[in-house]
């Protein structure tokens, strides 16, 4: 089967990154054809710092590379290094209605936060159509306030279908029930956009600021405490088997609990749990042109693919005038 997803470089990867995507890219990798990419065309709809843009892309690359994508098993590149994308997002922005675009919920959202509103902010289904149709993917793991754009993906790859005959594999969204949204230390999903994020890769000091405060209620020390209901608890689950949580949920329900200790232990499980791919990401950075040529084979492999797509099109389209 082949999986494709990718992530924004738009600030520091997270533990929502990791647990709602990351984690299972690595897993796929395994047994499946896997394709991950930066996707930093999408970030520049909000970020206008090219400086900045460029230092997190080699980051976000660090990062996953750190954390286990292996680029022996996985196709992974940056999506700007693929110029392909763009002609095919131009070629299925004809078949695609703006009233399709208008109900985009991620737009609205951002409206609603204040993002100043452009045509790439608008147009990012269409874009992210491209990303996915290019590489015939079929399988899509997101998150859960990505699966609209999947969808509507799918509408796209139909209409475009429906135009100029079969060209498209209509890919499919897959959104695991237990990490569907991760939350953030204040209890919205976890996001850059709310600055309510844990790091991945942060100094020990700020893993200890974002992690004490983690919003939780006012139930006395000697009260059980819901579990259902706890921000703490979420987020510490995310880093538990089956057993330990059936535990940490005992603990909950038990008197005497301190929040303050739960918070205590999990800065500990964090900082532990990315030690190792800490040290690998340490070395990476100090060796960018090692990341650079695994990006430059990743790119070479997610071309030779897009090409084959991207001529089917063309010709479907009727763009190879010269035959």
């Amino acid at each position: 089967m082949r999986v494709l997803s990718g992530i924004q470089p738009s600030g520091s990867l997270h533990l929502g990154n990791y647990f709602a995507m990351m984690q299972r890219m690595i897993t796929y990798q395994q047994e499946h054809e896997l394709f991950c990419f930066i996707v930093n065309y999408h970030a520049l709809t909000t970020l206008f710092d090219s400086k900045l843009l460029r230092e997190n892309t080699f980051s976000a690359a660090c990062d996953f590379l750190s954390l286990g994508i292996d680029p022996e098993k996985a196709i992974f590149w940056v999506q700007s290094d693929v110029p392909e994308v763009a002609e095919l997002t131009w070629l299925l922005s004809n078949v695609t209605g703006l009233g399709l675009l208008e109900r985009a919920h991620s737009y609205k959202d951002k409206l609603a936060r204040g993002i100043k509103p452009n045509h790439g902010l608008f147009s990012y289904p269409v874009l992210m159509a491209a990303d996915i149709l290019l590489y015939g993917s079929e399988r899509i793991p997101v998150g859960k306030d990505q699966k609209q754009h999947v969808e509507m993906t799918r509408d796209i790859a139909i209409s475009f279908n429906n135009t100029y005959g079969e060209t498209f594999v209509l890919p499919e969204p897959e959104i695991p029930d237990d990490v569907a949204t991760v939350p953030g230390i204040d209890g919205q999903k976890m996001s850059k956009s709310y600055n309510n994020t844990i790091k991945i890769f942060c100094s020990e000091e700020e893993l200890r600021e974002r992690v004490m405060c983690i919003k939780t209620d006012s139930t006395p020390v000697m009260a059980p405490k819901n579990p259902d209901t706890c921000i703490l608890f979420a987020i510490y689950s995310l880093f538990l088997d089956e057993a330990q949580q059936v535990r940490l949920r005992e603990r909950y329900l038990t008197p005497g609990l301190k929040y303050s200790e739960i918070k205590k232990e999990l800065i500990g499980i964090i900082w532990e749990y990315f030690a190792p791919y800490r040290k690998k990401r340490e070395a990476l950075l100090k060796n960018r042109d090692e990341v650079h040529q695994i990006l430059k084979v990743g790119m070479e492999k997610a071309r030779a693919i897009a090409g084959e797509y991207l001529s089917k099109a063309r010709h479907n389209a009727g763009l190879d005038y010269w035959i």
